[in-house]
């Protein structure tokens, strides 16, 4: 998997990147909701970092994960991997 963008270079940040993106994963995988600030700090990383990596996850390259987000005071939102299976239904 390649992430990308316009400051992004493989040899310099794909590793980071990719650890960053395992860590977020391993710790957001317990299906709890959780602040951007509690990854940051159990994932060892910026907190614009960790909603990047969120970010990333919802992509089809990174897993097609669905992440929910969730208000809750004064501009804190909370986030949450979904772990159970999204049912799709159909109109006939």
């Amino acid at each position: 998997m390649n992430f990308d963008g316009e400051t992004f270079e493989q040899s310099r940040d794909g590793e980071r990147l990719q650890a960053q993106l395992d860590r977020v994963h391993a710790y957001i995988r317990d299906g709890q909701w959780h602040t951007l600030k509690q990854i940051a700090l159990a994932c060892r990383s910026p907190e614009s970092s960790v909603s990047a990596r969120l970010r990333d996850l919802r992509k089809d390259k990174f897993g097609g994960h669905v992440i929910e987000r969730r208000y809750v005071v004064r501009g804190l939102f909370e986030y949450r991997l979904r772990t159970e299976p999204v049912q799709l239904s159909l109109v006939a």
